[in-house]
């Protein structure tokens, strides 16, 4: 899989976000031991209404679900930031 970025996006799209940001990391964890093994660094920012009045951690839950199986490889770390609109500053 080389284009981790166009996967996430389809894997996350139900959620139907208002916004989508995804950030290769990588090689900012060059050296360390998952990089070594050539899985990713991601950093996602998420919006959607889905997200509305749910807490963090169920947020979390929505979006590992739909890329669990990326995890540890090709992806070894991925940040997730989810929000509902309401809560952009």
């Amino acid at each position: 899989m080389t284009d981790i970025p166009s996967t996430l996006r389809t894997r996350l799209a139900d959620l139907a976000p208002t916004a989508l940001e995804i950030r290769d990391d990588s090689a900012d964890h060059a050296g360390h031991a998952g990089a070594a093994g050539g899985a990713g660094h991601f950093s996602l920012l998420i919006v959607s209404n889905a997200f509305s009045g749910i807490p963090r951690l169920q947020r979390h839950q929505q979006v590992l679900a739909r890329v669990n199986d990326l995890l540890p490889f090709p992806i070894h770390a991925l940040q997730i930031k989810a929000l509902a609109p309401d809560e952009i500053s």
